[in-house]
């Protein structure tokens, strides 16, 4: 993922940063709870294709 372009994307539906999983290939919206998937390197920023992060998955971060 392109660092430049992590520095500019915000969660599409409360425009708060994201962090990146690099492991998972996910932009995670801490605030919603919610994992957007990252495909062949283009972040899916689409609300209803994102995970909903359980409470166990959001008090890791």
């Amino acid at each position: 993922m392109d660092a430049k372009l992590l520095e500019i994307l915000v969660c599409p539906l409360c425009k708060s940063p994201l962090i990146y999983r690099k492991a998972a290939q996910e932009l995670i919206c801490k605030a919603d709870r919610l994992a957007f998937l990252i495909q062949d390197g283009i972040p899916v920023m689409l609300a209803d294709e994102a995970r909903i992060l359980t409470a166990e998955e959001t008090e890791k971060l």
